[in-house]
């Protein structure tokens, strides 16, 4: 969603399936580290160590490998089907993911088994912080809603700010920024609609 670096202060998940994940789909496809690792860019020591749960890959390297193993992010990341109906996420469990500037993190609290058509998010910015989002599906339509701060929010030019109560509410087909136009820290809940053009 986020342009993010790839590098381990970027979008960590911490998730106990997830090297097993990996390690299963590249036996599955007969890949070996090295081919796996020549086929998604991913250094062969990081998919080994990611294989044995022994980091915390960011989200644009667990990308690349569901890229060369024909698969996508949320299947990689997925529970298992028979998890409880009440599920306790821990917050150490919840994916995270850090703006290029270091200063917005996108928290991922929503059901990763729901990606494909909404996705929802705690959005935490420090003053001057900015998140640059590519555009997603066409169609798709974010809702910003400021808990905390003043945040604004820019699309094709067009910009809107709004304040702790208020709500922004704007397509995500394009280019979009959103930025902490404040002088302290902004807080809010972000909710991503991905096929809202078949809703209305």
């Amino acid at each position: 969603m986020s342009k993010i670096s790839d590098d381990n202060s970027g979008a960590s998940v911490v998730s106990g399936q997830l090297g097993q994940t990996i390690q299963r789909l590249r036996k599955a496809y007969n890949l070996s580290l090295g081919e796996l690792s020549a086929q998604s860019g991913v250094a062969k020591s990081i998919i080994s160590s990611i294989e044995r749960n022994e980091t915390n890959p960011t989200l644009s390297t667990i990308w690349r490998l569901s890229q060369a193993l024909d698969t996508t992010i949320d299947k990689v990341l997925a529970e298992t089907d028979d998890d409880p109906f009440i599920e306790h996420v821990l917050p150490k469990a919840i994916p995270v993911l850090t703006s290029e500037d270091g200063k917005c993190t996108l928290a991922i609290v929503g059901w990763l088994k729901t990606v494909d058509w909404v996705q929802w998010y705690d959005f935490v910015a420090e003053p001057g912080g900015v998140l640059e989002s590519e555009g997603h599906q066409r169609g798709a339509v974010e809702n910003l809603s400021v808990l905390d701060g003043e945040l604004e929010v820019e699309v094709d030019g067009e910009v809107r700010r709004a304040r702790a109560g208020e709500t922004l509410r704007y397509r995500a087909d394009r280019e979009h920024f959103v930025r902490n136009i404040g002088t302290i820290p902004a807080r809010a809940t972000m909710v991503l609609i991905v096929q809202a053009s078949v809703m209305g």
